[in-house]
């Protein structure tokens, strides 16, 4: 499991293909909160922090392609 301190603020998250999945607002338990401005309906989401594969260059690299993460964000 990543360590959530890696994770900060504004760093892009992206799908195990590379595209681009939202933007962390900030870490909120064991949960990413996505900033609205991905957001098709204007609000926050969230993506549980197992579905993080790694930390590495600025970026959130999710464990899934980019399609189903999207899928996997919560609601508030």
């Amino acid at each position: 499991m990543v360590d959530a301190s890696q994770i900060q603020e504004h760093m892009e998250i992206v799908g195990s293909c590379g595209n681009h999945v939202g933007t962390v607002d900030h870490m909120d338990g064991n949960r990413i909160k996505l900033t609205k401005n991905d957001s098709k309906d204007g609000q926050h989401h969230y993506l549980a922090l197992s579905s993080v594969a790694s930390v590495e260059g600025g970026k959130v690299k999710t464990s899934m392609n980019h399609m189903d993460a999207i899928k996997s964000l919560q609601d508030a």
